[in-house]
C-alpha cells in the first residue's frame, strides 16, 4: 500500500462569514491511496482555529504523513491514536473505504484501474461516481433532505439570500447569527414568520457561540417568538455548567457543536450530554471524530435520548460525497430530518464528484 499527500486550495465564491471572521479561500490534504490495483482518495481537511488538530500547515502535513506511514505498514487504521485528529483520521477513512469498495466491485475487478490521480479524482474514473456505502442514496434513488443555508452577512446581504433560499423550494432554512446587530437578525426572523407560519418553513439558527452567556437567556426569549425549531451553540464552547442552565431554562431547543469539539472520548462523551442535556448534537465528521467518532456520538445520544443530525464543515466535493453517504448509511434508507449538506456549491474551483441539488434535497447524478 502507497499513501500519496496533495495540497489544494479552494476559492469562496463570495466571502463565508462567521462570528470568527471572514473565510475567502479552504485549505485541504488529499490522501491518495494505491493498493495494487485499486486506488482510493479522501480529504483532510481541519478548519484553522477551531478544529482540535488545525495545526501550522507544514506540522499538520508532517503529522499526517506519519500516520500515512503507519497505514502503509499496517493497512490499518489505528482509530485510537488518531482520535485527536478528526480530520487526518475522515481523509484515511474515506480513501480506504475507497479502496475496499473498489476491490469488492465487479466492475472494477474487470479493469485495470491503476492511474493518475487529478484534482482529487482518478483520470480514468471521470464520470464515476464514487460508491463507499450501498445505499438508496448512493444508488439514486433517494435524495437527502438538507436545509437552505444563509451565511452571515449585513442586513440587506442576508435578506436576499434568505429569499433566494425560499425561492429555490428550501423548507428547512439556517441561518448563521451574531455578526450583525441583534436586532436586525430578529427583523429577518421577523420578515420570513410574516410569510411563512412554522408549518411552512423551519428556521434552525446557528450562533456558533457569539452570545455572551449574560445576555443569552434575553436574546433566546426574544428569538422564541418566531417559531424557531432549534439554535446551535448560544455562548462559547467549554461553559458545561452555563450551557446546561440555558438548556434547562431556555424556551428553545439548544444543539450542541464547537462544544463537541475535541471531546473523543466515549466516557467524556456521555458525560457531557448527561450533564448539558441538550436537545441536539451536529456532527461534522472532519470536526467530530471522522466517521467512526460519529457513530459513536450517536450511539451515545440516542442512549441518552438526544437529537443528532449531520453536516459538512466547508470540505470540498470529495468531502461532502463522502459525508453524505455516511450519513445515508448511519441514518438509514429513508431520511425525514433535514441535513446540513448543502456547502458542495461554495467554491469556484471545486471538484467534480457527481452530486447535485435538487429543490431541498443532496441527489447523486451520475453513476458510470
Amino acid at each position: 500500500m502507497k499513501i500519496d499527500i496533495k495540497e489544494r486550495l479552494f476559492h469562496f465564491k463570495q466571502p463565508a462569514g462567521t462570528s470568527r471572521g471572514i473565510y475567502t479561500v479552504r485549505r485541504s490534504w488529499f490522501v491518495e491511496v494505491t493498493d495494487g490495483d485499486y486506488c482510493g482518495v479522501g480529504e483532510c481537511a481541519p478548519l484553522p482555529d477551531l478544529s482540535c488538530d488545525a495545526l501550522p500547515p507544514e506540522q499538520y502535513v508532517k503529522v499526517l504523513r506519519q500516520f500515512c506511514d503507519e497505514v502503509e505498514r499496517t493497512g490499518e487504521i489505528n482509530f485510537e491514536a488518531l482520535r485527536d485528529y478528526p480530520s487526518m483520521l475522515f481523509g484515511l477513512e474515506t480513501a480506504l473505504l475507497d479502496v475496499r469498495c473498489k476491490k469488492e466491485d465487479a466492475r472494477c475487478k474487470k479493469e485495470d484501474v491503476r492511474c493518475k490521480r487529478k484534482e482529487g479524482r482518478c483520470e480514468k474514473e471521470e464520470g464515476r461516481y464514487p460508491i463507499l456505502f450501498n445505499t438508496a442514496f448512493t444508488r439514486g434513488e433517494e435524495g437527502i433532505p438538507i436545509n437552505g443555508l444563509v451565511w452571515m452577512g449585513a442586513y440587506e446581504e442576508m435578506l436576499q439570500r434568505m429569499e433566494t433560499k425560499l425561492e429555490q423550494g428550501f423548507h428547512c432554512i439556517k441561518l448563521k447569527i451574531g455578526a450583525i446587530d441583534f436586532d436586525q437578525e430578529v427583523a429577518l426572523l421577523k420578515r420570513i414568520r410574516e410569510r411563512f407560519s412554522h408549518r411552512d418553513v423551519e428556521l434552525r439558527l446557528d450562533a456558533n457561540g457569539a452570545f455572551p452567556y449574560d445576555e443569552a437567556l434575553y436574546k433566546l426569549e426574544l428569538l422564541s417568538q418566531y417559531a424557531i425549531h432549534s439554535i446551535e451553540q448560544p455562548i462559547k464552547a467549554g461553559q458545561w455548567a452555563l450551557m446546561a442552565e440555558l438548556c434547562r431554562e431556555a424556551p428553545l431547543r439548544i444543539a450542541l457543536d464547537e462544544e463537541l469539539i475535541g471531546v473523543n472520548n466515549p466516557d467524556q462523551k456521555r458525560q457531557m450530554l448527561r450533564i448539558i442535556k441538550p436537545a441536539y448534537i451536529i456532527l461534522k465528521p472532519s470536526l467530530h471524530g471522522g466517521m467512526v467518532g460519529c457513530r459513536e456520538w450517536i450511539e451515545i445520544a440516542r442512549e441518552e435520548g438526544v437529537g443528532s443530525w449531520i453536516t459538512s464543515a466547508l470540505e470540498s466535493n470529495v468531502g461532502l460525497n463522502a459525508i453524505a453517504q455516511f450519513c445515508s448509511d448511519v441514518y438509514g434508507e429513508r431520511i425525514t430530518m433535514s441535513q446540513g449538506l448543502g456547502t458542495g456549491q461554495l467554491f469556484t474551483d471545486n471538484i467534480e464528484m457527481g452530486l447535485e441539488i435538487r429543490g431541498e434535497r443532496l441527489w447523486v447524478s451520475k453513476h458510470s
